[in-house]
């Protein structure tokens, strides 16, 4: 299933739970027999849910049972609103690679002995469509390429061999950073903190292992990733250049500690997949308020925000 939410266009209202098909979004609750109980919230409570799962399985089966809206009638959100934690990793090697050698350094021997990750802002979670504020404290505003893995049952030291059974799903993500900020803290040897803690955009679906388990190729899967700006194609690449899988990534952030369901775990930037690595004078200069960024994952669909003036 491909898991979205939304509130209908223009109207607000209560986050609703969505299942995004080619005709449209599903909207499950709105054929939910009212004495099941209320419908699940969320994508992370409708998965865990074995009632409410087969009942959207069903409207999958049989479109004509479900209401559904068209694209223009809803508004999607971050297909999780607030997730309980947010690590991103380092798991492309070539972005390590051409990363670091901006600043005159090979990729340290302990990258290859773990999957190493930092924590960023779980607070500050945008969806697709929704403007990003700029932080003014930066003259050097970045977007980062990723894909993000949901945590969909509660694990401690978590083999590698088990890991897969923990994914709910897959996004796309963009981890926006403030590369000035972000190198003045890694000079103190702490960060990234500021360089990165006032926004990361995820969506537009939480999208289900299923759906995506024929292009299984080695640690990632056969899958293209994209990225432009102002509709001008900046990065491209393929998931299964990953170095690090998601399963690895989840032994090692189990170790010694839970994981829990709604927990947010992103890959790091694609090689290439930010303006770290393509240079500012290539890409048109550093991003700036007007611009738009859209990143695309094959099987997972386009993420696309704006940004504007911050305060």
């Amino acid at each position: 299933m491909r898991i979205v939410q939304f509130v209908p266009a223009g109207k607000g209202g209560s986050p609703r739970v969505g299942i995004a098909t080619a005709e449209g979004i599903l909207d499950p609750a709105a054929t939910w027999e009212k004495g099941r109980g209320p419908f699940p919230p969320d994508p992370i409570t409708l998965l865990s849910s074995g009632e409410a799962r087969r009942h959207c399985e069903m409207l999958l089966g049989d479109p004509s049972r479900a209401q559904t809206h068209g694209a223009s009638e809803v508004a999607l959100l971050s297909p999780l609103l607030r997730p309980n934690s947010v690590r991103d990793f380092y798991a492309f090697e070539e972005h390590v690679r051409r990363a670091r050698a901006k600043r005159g350094l090979d990729v340290p021997e302990e990258w290859y002995q773990f999957p190493a990750f930092y924590f960023s802002n779980h607070s500050a979670i945008f969806g697709p469509g929704q403007a990003v504020p700029a932080p003014p404290h930066t003259q050097e505003l970045d977007f980062e390429l990723e894909i993000a893995c949901v945590i969909g049952r509660p694990g401690r030291d978590i083999p590698t061999e088990d890991a897969h059974a923990y994914i709910a799903g897959y996004c796309i993500m963009n981890d926006w950073s403030a590369r000035d900020i972000q190198r003045l803290e890694m000079r103190v040897g702490l960060g990234p903190a500021k360089g990165k803690d006032f926004a990361t955009s995820i969506g537009p679906a939480l999208v289900t292992p299923d759906e995506i388990a024929g292009a299984r190729d080695g640690k990632g899967y056969d899958l293209e990733m994209e990225a432009r700006r102002n509709g001008r194609l900046l990065a491209r690449g393929n998931w299964s250049a990953i170095h690090w899988s998601f399963e690895e990534m989840i032994a090692w952030a189990s170790r010694s500690v839970w994981l829990y369901p709604g927990d947010l775990l992103g890959s790091g930037t694609m090689g290439g997949g930010s303006i770290l690595e393509i240079g500012p004078e290539a890409a048109g200069g550093w991003l700036r308020p007007g611009d738009r960024i859209d990143l695309a994952v094959s099987g997972l669909g386009l993420l696309t925000n704006h940004l504007i003036e911050g305060s």
